[in-house]
């Protein structure tokens, strides 16, 4: 039975004191910032007129973002545990308006300075010793001079951006609220609802009727609605590609990737090169239908686990122990800092209570604590969960403590890498100490799965947008019958001739959100490329390398992500560093066959 929230212990939730004492207090600051974003016009006339002008606008624009961030992390992480609370959703909503009105108010920071010689700014750094905080800042926005318009035009597409984003909206209000996908018997027999929400755990069912039964309903929904998402994944494409013309980039795939300070040449080279690994992916297909027992796998076995739920039960103090335990090889402000947060200083709102959001996130700015939401039920995999979300939270406190804040931020191509590393070396280390070779399939089958989930599942992902965006540039009308048959090209080729390539799995694109956040899913591929990487160098060099990644930790965006992951040794210009993880997916597969098959 789900925990009120008053029932929990103190111990268990997190801290949020540490942003806001009360309501009291927040206001005070929405007050403050909604007095800086109106005052802010005044920097339009002195911003290019001197170094102490431009310092002083670059202040100004930063304490408006710090105190919005904290506005932002106390509303949203708040609403996180009670989404029933309309109190806290107006808050969320009135942080983003004033979000909304920073952007407007500052919209000619980046344009002017811009305009300004390059010679002049330089001259400026000279003799203005405090700018140099602000180096990388304008260096970034130097970056875009090719693609920043007129003045009016600049300030109209800043009064645009809250404009933008509708089809995501709509699709997601259709998806999640509106959309039926009917009923269907269970293991036992019994009729219930199927949800998009239920649906990948009746996929994971050991009853192969119910799993196809779940694949084929939901599907079947989806495409009777196929105009209609088609529709809206045309009009989000054609923004995405509309606003990327009007920016005089050659392509969205082009105006995406220099957001991540990287190229199309890392985009395209990550698809060739899960493209020339796709037979250790066969490999892993085959794999399952022999334990599967099934004369032919389809798409709706592929989610069905190889081994059953690992019956050792874990508490929270123990997961925790089992994470510390895993990071110590990183030194002891690491291990130290992460210990005070996890059992001291509040980091983790830790059980599933009524009203709270499913799944985990790390959250945390400059000023607040680098928070972990959790839905702990002690099992094996929460211990994954939370191994994953410390690595993401002390990204967080390392990137805060060792940068001024607005040099903190560390982009999202290199989000996933040190949560990615934490649990990568979880599941080593737990399968060098297995004591029986139950565990051990149990861990290798964790393994394969996150690599086929992120690694191959997200470059499939990726090659479906970039040939989406690709079209529609050239003047193609996304329909659904044009979308549905591209996509369904594109999983025969993931999935091999092997494996039966159900008709249904045309409308998979439809119940995918990240589509609509352009460009977004090869990080991930990315991200656990780098992190097998960090995690072999880590085991095979030990400290004489932790100390190389710990400063790759304290990048944040002092540097670029391609630069950041330099500093940990990892170049994602080379594609070995895919090659290298398609290589450690192979290993998890041969290990799984050969202990599989020596019990079998």
């Amino acid at each position: 039975m789900i925990k009120e929230r008053k029932d929990v212990e103190q111990k268990y939730k997190w801290d949020l004191s540490v942003i806001y004492a009360d309501e009291d207090a927040f206001f005070a600051d929405y007050k403050r910032a909604e007095a800086l974003v109106k005052d802010f016009a005044r920097h339009e006339k002195t911003i290019t007129a001197s170094a102490a002008g431009l310092y002083e606008a670059l202040c100004a624009s930063c304490e408006i973002e710090n105190i919005i961030g904290r506005l932002w992390e106390y509303a949203s992480l708040n609403f996180a545990v009670d989404t029933s609370n309309n109190n806290f959703q107006a808050l969320n909503a009135r942080v983003r308006n004033l979000a909304v009105e920073a952007g407007s108010a500052s919209w000619f920071v980046q344009p002017y300075i811009l305009k300004t010689d390059k010679k002049t700014i330089e001259k400026w750094f000279a003799v203005e010793p405090r700018l140099a905080t602000f180096r990388r800042t304008v260096d970034k926005i130097m970056q875009k001079k090719a693609h920043t318009l007129s003045d009016e035009c600049e300030m109209l597409m800043s009064r645009l951006e809250n404009a933008f984003g509708g089809a995501d909206d709509t699709r997601s209000l259709f998806a999640n609220a509106d959309l039926k996908f009917g009923k269907i018997k269970d293991e036992s027999g019994r009729t219930v609802e199927l949800t998009d929400t239920n649906y990948v755990p009746f996929l994971m069912s050991s009853d192969r009727r119910v799993r196809q039964s779940a694949f084929r309903t939901l599907y079947k929904t989806y495409g009777q609605f196929a105009n209609t998402f088609a529709s809206l994944y045309n009009s989000h494409v054609k923004e995405t590609t509309t606003v990327a013309r009007v920016r005089n980039y050659k392509s969205s795939l082009e105006a995406s990737t220099s957001y991540d300070e990287v190229t199309p040449v890392i985009y395209n080279n990550l698809i060739k090169s899960v493209h020339k690994g796709l037979a250790p992916l066969y490999e892993y297909y085959e794999l399952k239908r022999t334990v599967l027992g099934v004369d032919r796998l389809h798409l709706y076995d592929v989610y069905a686990p190889l081994i059953g739920e690992f019956e050792k039960k874990y508490t929270y103090e123990e997961a925790v122990e089992e994470v510390l335990d895993t990071v110590g090889i990183f030194g002891e402000e690491y291990k130290s800092t992460l210990t005070a947060g996890l059992k001291e200083k509040g980091w983790v709102d830790v059980y599933p209570t009524r009203g709270k959001r499913g799944g985990a996130f790390s959250s945390g700015v400059p000023g607040t604590e680098p928070y972990i939401l959790l839905n702990f039920t002690d099992t094996f995999d929460d211990v994954f969960t939370l191994a994953h979300e410390a690595g993401h939270s002390m990204h967080t406190y390392f990137s805060t403590s060792y940068n001024e804040p607005h040099n903190s931020g560390y982009r999202i191509f290199v989000a996933e890498v040190a949560s990615t590393v934490n649990e990568l070396l979880l599941a080593h280390r737990k399968l060098a100490e297995a004591g029986s070779d139950m565990e051990k399939l149990y861990i290798l089958n964790q393994l394969m799965e996150t690599y086929k989930g992120t690694l191959y599942r997200q470059t499939m992902f990726a090659e479906f947008e970039r040939d989406m965006h690709a079209l529609c540039e050239k003047g193609e009308p996304l329909t659904a019958d044009l979308i549905s048959k591209k996509y369904y090209r594109i999983v025969k080729k993931f999935f091999g001739k092997d494996v039966a390539c159900d008709r249904q799995i045309a409308c998979e694109w439809m119940r995918i959100p990240h589509f609509y956040s352009s460009f977004y899913v090869y990080k991930y591929a990315t991200c656990i490329s780098a992190a097998s990487a960090i995690v072999k160098r880590i085991e095979s060099e030990g400290e004489a390398y932790v100390e190389k990644y710990i400063d790759f930790l304290k990048c944040g965006d002092s540097k670029s992500p391609l630069d950041s992951l330099l500093v940990a040794g990892i170049d994602m210009t080379s594609p070995a560093v895919v090659e290298s993880a398609v290589a450690d997916f192979a290993s998890c597969v041969k290990q799984f066959r050969e202990i599989y098959e020596k019990n079998a």
